[in-house]
């Protein structure tokens, strides 16, 4: 008797979803029918019946792509009518990123998360950290954008973290700063009155901010991570090089939060023990 009643149940929202959908998009029966392929009293019946029964997959199919939303969600199945296809293209945008930081979209990225924790993996050492001598000699060479237009969104940035309620963490490969300290790599040619400096803007940032900016440096070689900044429970953001993936279904992000907490959990160095070792590399720059 019980699955009788859910049948019937079924069959009843099945109707009332119909009726919705093809009032919010204007569609008659006869439209219907000719979209799906069938007669005018076959989408009579499915409307006005009182029966226990629902149509076959082929006019459910046929209906909800008529009407644009998710077989899904005409069965009660889901709560969200929008197909998969649209929810995609709803939950990942693509947005231009330049050489320097996107001062506009960033800051209304980190405004939108005010209050929330932000997990953020940089490309190199953050922005947001450095000194106005390392970004003028990093932005120089580069005619997308001018040294002042990157100091100024860098500091834009740092100033916003002062004043926000969010909690902020950054993990980063342990070579990075290895290789930072002893101008290598990415910062070959980078002179050592910089470097110096800059680990001293780190030290006094890691005391003033903390614990509300905590940095970790994990061993790439045992673990990886791309270029991600995750703002809370709301948006998930990957830096490709030429642009920003953002994401904004809660499965993903919760998948991307975990790969980041891990990096947290099994780092090599925790935020407490970072200043120790910012002051050893201090010793070795010459």
């Amino acid at each position: 008797m019980q699955d009788i009643i859910d049948k019937r149940a079924r069959a009843d929202g099945f109707r009332l979803r119909l009726a919705q959908a093809m009032g919010d998009t204007g569609t008659s029966q006869s439209a219907l029918a000719r979209r799906i392929g069938v007669d005018r009293s076959t989408i009579s019946q499915l409307l006005t019946g009182d029966g226990a029964r629902l149509p076959n997959a082929h006019v459910i199919g046929g209906a909800a792509t008529a009407l644009g939303v998710s077989s899904d969600w005409l069965l009660g199945l889901s709560d969200r009518p929008e197909r998969a296809a649209d929810l995609l293209s709803t939950s990942l945008t693509l947005t231009e990123a330049p050489r320097a930081p996107v001062d506009e979209q960033i800051q209304a990225w980190h405004q939108e998360a005010q209050g929330y924790k932000i997990r953020h993996v940089p490309a190199a050492l953050p922005d947001m950290l450095k000194t106005d001598t390392l970004l003028e000699w990093e932005y120089i060479p580069h005619i997308s954008r001018t040294a002042p237009q990157a100091i100024g969104a860098a500091s834009d940035q740092l100033d916003w973290m002062r004043g926000s309620q969010s909690d902020y963490e950054i993990a980063m490969p342990l070579y990075e700063l290895i290789s930072f300290a002893s101008a290598t790599g990415y910062y070959e040619g980078l002179p050592a009155r910089i470097r110096h400096d800059q680990i001293d803007h780190f030290l006094d940032l890691t005391e003033q901010l903390y614990p509300r900016l905590r940095i970790y440096l994990f061993d790439a070689k045992r673990l990886y991570a791309t270029p991600v900044t995750i703002f809370g429970p709301l948006l998930c953001v990957f830096y490709t090089g030429g642009h920003f993936m953002s994401f904004r279904d809660r499965e993903r992000i919760e998948i991307f939060t975990r790969n980041f907490d891990r990096l947290v959990r099994e780092s090599a160095l925790t935020a407490r023990q970072v200043p120790t070792h910012l002051r050893a590399l201090r010793h070795r720059i010459v």
